[in-house]
């Protein structure tokens, strides 16, 4: 791929224009179909996503708002079917980002998605693609690497220009704790794991409910009640399923959590009386020892 080329895009509305740069920092992959801005902006956040699982059967569903679903799956056709599953509505027009190669088999199961990216497609698979005219993205880099990639954010404003190092945070065992007397299982501190990985990648007051490796809510960027959304969104799939949250949680919180019949909650931190409620529930929380807050 040619590096240090200034390319224009399709912008996000008709009054904006837009462009980007081909640089030597650029992953390696190649497209079907010209790229929009909003399309750039979906592909990176579900690879931001799916580069977690880079080694397992993993599928992330994406808009350019933010992650809509995330599943895992003994085969990757099993982790489309999840996904599938957990936000139905936005599957048919979302981003789909898939950790393993395409068959055709799998391809006719994405047919009405936007965008389908994976690092490989079988020749069948993109015969099918190009015979209904969707879009699909080769990621030729390794997703193990894609970290490696990542560069500093920049955002700039009126007031000056904003940088951040990449949040490549991962979870410690020494911060890493159980705190409550009610202890998890193995199956559900995996989920946590999972869940608290989603929630990395999830706008601020990010609160996602998991189970079996599927997320069933994803609740981002609200300024309030990011729990009662995300449960009521879950409806009865929240019952012995995972929360994580970006942040600290209030009793009343816990208080709804406890009502969704969550089984186990993933944060932070748990302050003395979050913890002496969450017993009384017999609910499981785990300390991570740091925020993940995304803005």
């Amino acid at each position: 791929m040619q590096t240090d080329e200034i390319k224009i895009l399709t912008g996000v509305n008709p009054s904006q224009n837009a462009e980007y740069e081909l640089n030597d920092r650029m992953i390696d992959y190649e497209t079907s179909k010209n790229l929009s801005y909003a399309d750039i902006i979906s592909i990176s956040k579900g690879l931001d996503v799916i580069s977690e699982f880079y080694d397992v059967f993993g599928t992330v569903t994406v808009t350019p708002v933010g992650i809509c679903a995330v599943s895992l799956g003994k085969t990757l056709e099993e982790a489309v079917t999840n996904v599938m599953d957990s936000n139905p509505i936005d599957f048919m027009s979302s981003t789909i980002v898939l950790s393993n190669e395409v068959d055709s088999d799998l391809a006719k199961m994405l047919k009405e998605t936007h965008i389908v990216v994976a690092p490989k497609f079988t020749k069948n698979a993109t015969e099918y693609f190009n015979m209904h005219d969707v879009c699909y993205v080769t990621i030729k880099t390794p997703l193990k690497d894609y970290k490696k990639y990542l560069s500093n954010n920049t955002v700039v404003t009126p007031l000056g220009s904003l940088t951040q190092t990449p949040n490549l945070s991962e979870l410690n065992k020494d911060s890493f704790k159980v705190v409550t007397k009610t202890k998890p299982t193995t199956e559900q501190i995996e989920d946590a794991v999972f869940a608290w990985k989603v929630a990395k990648h999830v706008s601020s007051r990010a609160i996602i409910i998991a189970k079996d490796l599927k997320t069933t809510a994803v609740a981002q960027g609200l300024q309030s009640a990011s729990i009662e959304y995300a449960l009521d969104y879950s409806c009865d799939r929240s019952k012995e399923s995972i929360l994580a949250s970006d942040m600290g949680i209030s009793i009343h919180d816990l208080n709804v959590a406890a009502q969704g019949r969550i089984s186990l909650i993933i944060l932070p931190f748990a302050p003395k009386d979050i913890v002496i409620a969450a017993d009384k529930f017999n609910i499981s929380i785990i300390e991570t020892g740091f925020t993940n807050i995304l803005y």
